[in-house]
């Protein structure tokens, strides 16, 4: 006789299998959920407990807590101080901390190159440059064994004042900071930034101390962290990656002429470039390259050794004694070159830019350009959003601004990287071969020299561009191999140069995101459908630099 339950059938595996999966993803989840709530709240009780601390030590008050603060802004550098200007003039409250008001005295972000110098006018803070004996430059002279070629801005189709701009970095942040300061809904506080305000993952705010002693917190709805290349609050906000490759040797020549009026120079020295330009109506900077980490002594003379014994005898015969005088006065300073690829971390209510955020080698000038450049994005991508409240909304906005800057920095981040190492000299039969190759083709003119130079400045700042014209110098170093016989050796050598040109630009490339540059226009799409609020700003930036 049958058993009754004969007659039911059992589940088939699947069913199994399909039930375990779902149970096992099903714990994942609320693991995951539980694991982050405790994460979120043991982040929260340290701050509370460090704000605490804080209190119990300097008399924590509490300011700009009533919504009175649009934007607070930490630094007021040339990022910070631009920013404040163009989001007071969009009608943002703004306040700025910066940690020291007087004048800043740098070697480095003295060159505003032509494509910097159109964003500063499209924010109008372009009389920022006057009244500070700014110089124009028109282009570069390049120098290598003897010889040396002129390349010029692709000026041709803009007015005569368009041009790049060198200057004293100090005097230039100090006009902005001031016009900034000139405006109403501007408040420019001195004071040092010691963390950020932070509840349930959102950042409020920042905790600050000023300068007479005083423990103060300030919230808004938005915190833009641009505090330069020394920046303590970056690892909040992004993963740093920062590399030191080389460090700057900086002199002053005074009154001296050089070879070409109104360009900058650059020497292919060995170990590694030399620059000179203009910064006042009787001074020209010179920045000596120095790779690696360490540098010569300046205390015990070892740097003026260096100076006159190696570098000297390399710069052209018309800077030499003026060169020499400036090392026998005595002013030598230094500044280590960093480099960080942009790698955020988005954060509802916060925002990294400037140095604080993205650095590149500066031997080709290129970090105010790519600042100036990301304020006008940011402007234009906040213009539609009238209450910077809505904290998941912003969140969305700042998303897409980290991804629309890509092709503007990452071109200026790339050709910084690769140009350097390009110039820098090498024992290796190759590079030698790429270094010699890229002065050549520069030297060709034409769109062979129109083309770099046009990234260089700024004015065509397209990743599509560069990537051309830099296997463009490889296979034409491997021509010139080829002619007029092309001998196992010379072949050998020439698959050697293309290996070290994709060494050099393929690691640069990855490190500034090679997916975003790759599949810009698709994400750049989606944005436009998701965010139709700001369409047109998103079109606009996104056509320009993607499609044209």
């Amino acid at each position: 006789m049958s058993s009754p339950f004969m007659d039911l059938q059992s589940p088939p595996v699947n069913y199994y299998i399909l039930a375990s999966a779902f149970t096992f993803i099903l714990a994942f989840n609320l693991l995951y959920i539980l694991r982050s709530n405790v994460k979120r709240r043991r982040k929260s009780n340290d701050f509370q407990r460090k704000i605490s601390n804080v209190s119990g030590a300097g008399r924590l008050q509490t300011t700009d807590s009533d919504g009175s603060t649009d934007v607070i802004i930490v630094g007021a550098g040339v990022a910070g101080a631009a920013l404040a200007f163009t989001l007071a003039k969009e009608g943002r409250r703004v306040h700025v901390i910066e940690r020291d008001l007087t004048e800043p005295d740098r070697i480095v972000g003295e060159l505003l190159q032509p494509g910097g110098y159109l964003k500063l006018i499209e924010l109008g803070l372009e009389d920022c440059v006057d009244g500070i004996e700014a110089q124009q430059v028109f282009g570069y002279a390049i120098y290598m064994d003897g010889r040396n070629t002129k390349l010029s801005y692709p000026l041709e189709k803009f007015e005569s004042d368009i041009s790049g701009r060198s200057f004293h970095n100090g005097r230039f942040i100090q006009r902005m900071r001031e016009k900034a300061a000139s405006l109403p809904n501007v408040k420019l506080e001195q004071g040092t930034v010691t963390s950020l305000l932070e509840e349930n993952g959102t950042v409020k705010g920042v905790c600050y101390k000023t300068k007479d002693g005083q423990i103060l917190t300030a919230h808004a709805p938005l915190t833009i962290v641009c505090d330069g290349c020394f920046s303590n609050l970056r690892r909040a906000l992004c993963k740093p990656q920062v590399e030191v490759p080389s460090s700057f040797v900086g002199l002053v020549l005074e009154n001296i002429n050089l070879p070409y009026a109104n360009h900058g120079h650059v020497i292919l020295a060995d170990p590694s470039p030399i620059l000179f330009y203009p910064i006042s109506n009787t001074e020209v900077r010179c920045l000596v390259d120095v790779p690696g980490q360490k540098v010569p002594s300046i205390a015990n003379g070892e740097m003026a050794n260096y100076l006159k014994t190696v570098v000297a005898p390399q710069i052209p015969h018309e800077l030499y004694d003026a060169f020499v005088a400036a090392v026998d006065k005595g002013t030598i300073r230094t500044m280590p070159n960093r480099s960080m690829p942009a790698v955020p971390q988005p954060t509802p209510g916060a925002l990294l830019m400037g140095d604080a955020f993205n650095m590149r080698h500066p031997l080709t000038g290129g970090g105010m350009t790519v600042a100036l450049s990301d304020i006008v994005l940011l402007r234009d991508l906040l213009r539609p959003l009238r209450n910077l409240n809505d904290a998941a909304t912003l969140c969305n906005y700042l998303e897409c601004f980290y991804t629309l800057r890509k092709p503007v920095s990452s071109t200026i981040n790339t050709l910084a990287g690769a140009l350097y190492k390009v110039f820098c000299a090498s024992p290796d039969p190759a590079r030698k071969e790429m270094r010699k190759a890229c002065f050549d083709y520069l030297s060709l003119g034409g769109m062979c020299s129109e083309g770099p130079i046009s990234l260089l400045s700024g004015l065509n700042p397209r990743p599509l561009v560069l990537f051309l014209h830099f296997f463009a110098v490889a296979i034409y170093g491997v021509g010139r191999l080829l002619i007029p016989f092309p001998s196992p050796k010379r072949l050998w050598l020439g698959a050697r140069l293309i290996s070290v040109a994709s060494g050099i630009i393929f690691p640069i490339i990855k490190s500034e995101g090679v997916i975003i540059l790759l599949i810009g226009i698709v994400v750049v799409t989606y944005y436009m459908l998701y965010l139709w609020g700001m369409r047109s700003t998103v079109y606009k930036h996104a056509t320009y630099y993607y499609f044209s």
